[in-house]
């Protein structure tokens, strides 16, 4: 049995940006973890669960790497196909206030040079099964975000109205992504999936 935890990034440092050249998503991807999200890190590191990782994948995005850290003495294999999804606008201002609502209805709804939920769904759903096929057996951590691990579920789990999570006719989460937020995915020697848990 090959297991996965899937963990979204610890708090952010989100800084305000002044005459910073830099496009909105370079500027997404750069945010740090803040005071607090390093003391949740180290905190969810310490919890017996989250230990003795074969493996320890992240994002490229900064405020991931800066959680997948915790989880490893050894190496971070980065791994872009978990990146979050991209927004496709220039400035947080040309988000329609329901963009969020609009993807979990539509995954085919993008704007600009942004993705969709579907896009997402194939690009790490992709990379999740080479990285099963090189690691039969290990206990392995991904560290992602929220909406591309929403993305990602989506393969397996229906996803109710209220954002509700369902696996094999059980309720396996309520769709609130905390920060280091963990779900932890059991697969047989097939590469099947056969539990989910909200850990």
């Amino acid at each position: 049995m090959t297991t996965i935890y899937l963990m979204r990034h610890s708090e952010t440092f989100k800084p305000y940006n002044i005459n910073n050249t830099d496009n909105l998503q370079i500027q997404n991807e750069k945010w740090p973890l803040s005071k607090e999200g390093e003391k949740l890190a180290q905190e969810k590191s310490d919890l017996e669960e989250l230990k003795n990782f074969d493996i320890v994948v992240s994002s490229n995005y900064v405020r991931a790497l800066g959680t997948a850290k915790y989880f490893t003495s050894n190496t971070v294999i980065i791994d872009e196909a978990f990146n979050e999804r991209k927004f496709g606008v220039n400035d947080w201002n040309e988000l329609p206030s329901n963009f969020e609502e609009l993807q979990l209805k539509d995954f085919n709804y993008k704007i600009g040079n942004g993705e969709s939920l579907n896009e997402v769904l194939n690009r790490t759903s992709q990379t999740l099964s080479i990285v099963l096929s090189h690691h039969k057996g290990q206990k392995i951590l991904i560290v992602g975000h929220a909406t591309a691990f929403t993305a990602l579920l989506s393969k397996w789990c229906s996803i109710t109205n209220n954002e509700t999570y369902i696996f094999n006719n059980q309720e396996i989460f309520d769709g609130k992504w905390n920060h280091c937020q963990t779900i932890k995915l059991e697969f047989d020697d097939n590469n099947n999936l056969i539990s989910i848990k909200n850990v």
